[in-house]
């Protein structure tokens, strides 16, 4: 009997194998986590990591890292790992747990993360029952960004925000966030729990694992939620943060099962497998039917293709819809594509520009600071981005002459008033698909079938597919003037 006490104690002692052997972050402190002394985040990052291996799921767990103190959860935990923007770590789990319905998906965040920024994510995610489990460590401020009042910040309770103390009339009331999430119809369990004191640590640990095994049986959405000390933040000794747990916070965050289904429900019907990734194009409706006769995709897959574009001019040039040809031929194409837009509030007249990549390996970033093609449609767009494109790149310049004042030698551009072009054939507002044919004439990388395909599937007007489709030859046919005198 003493021998398997013995082991047991080892056992609750020792790390967890769900943790790191060494932690990266510091050289020097390899052994230990960031958190300061007393904090919450340590402990409940040893309950979360021994579920782990209690359940035999540490291969098969993807943890979601939120903005806060716990930000550099990543470095501790020995799984699957994702950085989440502040807020969004269930929106990030709903994806993650759709397209590997395998995983056993946790988010991890603090007040500050879900119930401000993140309230809207969270409310929806426990909506809709998503089979995950959240671990919602609960101090009542913002503890990283130095103490300002967060949701969950107490009445009377002091904050770099709140320097008198939170009151109901001017800051409102603390948020209940497992009150709040009780009276939806979906989730599973919802527990709060404490750092009080030893019976709450052990019930707390209690907490966490069943919340994690509800995930494993598949029945659905998880929380539980943990009063936590902060006592940097709170300015008090790590002891008397702890106690201040158990005596005050409790007081208005009561611990505590709001919701416990686990008896009645049911595993949930098995997520079907995501599609090959072949097939999404067909999916979506970006690409033909008939698309994979393309004699050249092939050929152009196996071509080295780095293309970095970036569109810019007025709301209404068309700026955006010439990035999203580009973007969507090269999807038709069997390319690495990504499209990234930017424009101001106005509907007319507002900037407006887009970054583009084309790639036959995949692409490590959507945007786009050092274009080797930049489409300016007026002259603000030029002076903003000219400065940006590489050596050898190209400018193509929606102006019958370059700005008096302009001077490089080392790109090429070419300068062409594209909108009286466009007039030419029916219209000045396809101004932007003859500088698009013009772009596609340097890149000289799409099969012509890409192009008409995208073409067909960002225009639906047979109108405007006829003039730009005559604004691309227009458009191919001055660049390659355009380079015949040059070559001369």
């Amino acid at each position: 009997m003493s021998s398997a006490m013995d082991l047991e104690y080892t056992a609750a002692q020792s790390k967890p194998k769900a943790f790191y052997e060494s932690f990266e972050r510091k050289e020097e402190l390899r052994h230990q986590t960031h958190y300061c002394p007393g904090c919450g985040h340590g402990i409940v990052h040893k309950m979360l990591a021994r579920a782990i291996d209690e359940l035999g799921i540490q291969d098969r767990t993807i943890l979601i890292s939120p903005v806060g103190c716990s930000v550099f959860a990543y470095y501790y935990f020995d799984v699957g790992n994702v950085q989440a923007a502040h807020g969004r770590a269930p929106a990030v789990g709903t994806g993650i747990q759709r397209s590997r319905p395998g995983s056993i998906v946790i988010g991890y965040q603090g007040d500050g993360d879900l119930s401000a920024i993140g309230s809207a994510e969270i409310l929806h995610a426990a909506n809709r029952g998503e089979n995950i489990t959240v671990i919602f460590v609960n101090n009542a401020i913002y503890s990283m960004t130095g103490g300002q009042m967060a949701p969950t910040t107490l009445l009377g309770q002091k904050s770099t925000t709140t320097p008198d103390g939170r009151t109901a009339e001017h800051e409102g009331h603390p948020l209940h966030m497992s009150e709040l999430l009780a009276t939806l119809s979906a989730p599973v369990y919802i527990e709060r729990v404490g750092l009080g004191d030893n019976k709450q640590i052990a019930q707390a640990a209690r907490a966490v694992k069943r919340a994690v095994e509800n995930q494993v049986r598949g029945l659905g959405f998880s929380l539980v939620e943990v009063l936590s000390p902060c006592p940097t933040i709170w300015k008090m000794p790590p002891v008397e943060a702890q106690h201040w747990v158990r005596d005050v916070m409790e007081k208005t965050f009561p611990l505590g099962v709001f919701v416990d289904r686990t008896k009645e429900s049911r595993p949930r019907a098995a997520t079907n497998a995501a599609p090959a990734l072949e097939e999404i194009p067909r999916i979506l409706g970006t690409r033909d039917e008939d698309a994979d006769a393309i004699d050249d995709v092939p050929a152009l897959r196996a071509q080295e293709v780095d293309l970095h574009v970036r569109v810019s001019g007025f709301g209404g040039q068309g700026v955006l819809l010439l990035g999203e040809v580009l973007a969507e031929a090269g999807m038709d194409a069997g390319l690495e594509v990504s499209w990234l837009p930017s424009y101001g509030p106005e509907i007319r007249s507002g900037t407006s520009n887009c970054h583009v990549r084309l790639a036959s390996s995949p692409i490590d970033s959507p945007l786009v600071t050092h274009p080797n093609v930049l489409v300016a449609m007026n002259e603000p767009s030029l002076k903003k981005f000219s400065a940006g494109v590489r050596p050898g790149g190209w400018i193509l310049y929606n102006g019958a002459t370059l700005p008096a004042e302009y001077e490089r030698q080392d790109i090429r551009i070419l300068a062409r008033d594209f909108t009286r072009e466009a007039d030419t054939i029916g219209d000045p507002r396809a101004a932007n698909m003859v500088m698009l044919g013009a772009l596609l004439e340097i890149a000289g990388t799409l099969p012509q079938a890409s192009i008409d395909a995208a073409l067909r599937h960002c225009v639906k007007q047979p109108k405007w597919i006829d003039l730009d489709e005559r604004a691309l030859v227009l458009g191919r046919s001055l660049c390659k003037q355009f380079l015949e005198r040059g070559a001369a």
